[in-house]
């Protein structure tokens, strides 16, 4: 089957460059890659500061600073809300008049969290493909609802995301998939490992207590994304990271490499959300490392991690955590890397939403 042309849309705020603000960027860049690898020509839109060596086609957000007279206006949108309307909107019109080389997409594909790529999917010629990778949220929500496009199609990254997408739109599911060769099998440890946004709907003061409850020293990997949180929560749980008997210590924000290095060479990795978690990439990784996950059974992770894997304590129950904690150590390490490879592996990812695109395609010539 021939190469398809494919326009990718990723977040106008969070650049696709390491080390990653979060999940969904990590998943942009795989997909554009193996992609790419597939023989496939991918054009991607992406914030600027984006990695050069993905050859982003830069998203226009543009300066905005409203004038006083704007600013008195209580009931204006935040300026930050206005640069990403224009970037998305300059985007949609640039697709709508067409390529300036002449060639159509095949496909767009939307990765972002923006709702002018599903509220305008209409004015493009080409399908248009959405991942959502969030519980609703308002703008988007009424994007779809309000939408009379024949030529899109909507992909949940779990059955419980689909779940909750259910009263607007039918979507299908296709796990997220990783890098397997980058998270790479590591030898473990005596350490358990926490990584991701230090924000409250993610609650690394959970892993912390829970760790500690287990008599586990833990790492925190990942960028304070809410320092005030941080600051109240989670520092006054923290030792000293550079004294002798650094039990529980933040590392800061990591490099894939890096990250991989340090959760191949832990005992077990905490996952602890406070929110419906959507997928939980980290799991993944981890399992790609070959260590087990203990984590909180919310939002997609009982999908994720299984009893070869890890193991589940309920919502929030930081003892039953801690018990989780010590059982996930104690298991395969070659069995969870084997099974991570087979169910998250970027084949499996990229194999389904190939067979999208190309049924995409398909049932778009029909209609036409």
């Amino acid at each position: 089957m021939r190469p398809l042309r494919i326009c990718v849309i990723a977040s106008s705020r969070f650049p696709i460059a390491e080390p990653y603000a979060g999940g969904l960027e990590a998943h942009t860049a795989a997909l554009v890659v193996e992609l790419r690898r597939r023989g496939h020509e991918v054009d991607l839109f992406a914030a600027p500061g984006s990695s050069p060596s993905l050859d982003v086609r830069t998203l226009p957000v543009a300066p905005f600073e409203s004038s006083p007279a704007a600013r008195a206006d209580l009931a204006a949108p935040p300026e930050t809300w206005m640069r990403e309307h224009h970037a998305y909107l300059d985007l949609m019109l640039e697709l709508h008049r067409g390529t300036g080389d002449g060639r159509p997409y095949d496909v767009v594909h939307n990765n972002s969290l923006h709702h002018l790529p599903v509220a305008m999917a209409a004015t493009v010629a080409a399908p248009v493909v959405t991942t959502l990778h969030t519980p609703p949220i308002p703008w988007l929500e009424s994007a779809i609802g309000l939408s009379h496009a024949t030529n899109t199609h909507f992909i949940a990254v779990s059955h419980a995301t689909r779940g909750q997408w259910a009263p607007v739109v039918d979507a299908e599911v296709v796990h997220n998939g990783i890098d397997t060769d980058a998270w790479t099998p590591g030898p473990g440890g005596d350490r358990a490992i926490w990584f991701g946004r230090l924000v409250p709907e993610k609650a690394p003061h959970a892993a912390v207590l829970a760790a500690r409850a287990a008599g586990v020293a833990l790492d925190l990997v990942g960028p304070v994304g809410d320092p005030a949180y941080v600051a109240e929560k989670v520092r006054p749980l923290l030792d000293d990271p550079a004294g002798p008997h650094a039990g529980y210590r933040h590392l800061g924000h990591l490099a894939r490499a890096d990250l991989a290095r340090a959760v191949g060479s832990a005992s077990v990795a905490v996952l602890t959300p406070a929110w419906e978690e959507p997928f939980g990439l980290v799991a993944a990784e981890a399992m790609s490392c070959g260590t087990p996950v203990a984590a909180y059974a919310r939002g997609a992770l009982p999908e994720i991690v299984d009893a070869e894997t890890g193991r589940l304590a309920d919502p929030d129950d930081v003892d039953g955590l801690a018990v989780a904690i010590r059982e996930a150590a104690g298991l395969d390490r070659d069995v969870v890397r084997t099974s991570a490879v087979k169910r998250f592996g970027l084949t499996a990812m990229v194999d389904a939403y190939e067979d999208l695109y190309r049924r995409a395609v398909l049932d778009l010539g029909r209609a036409a």
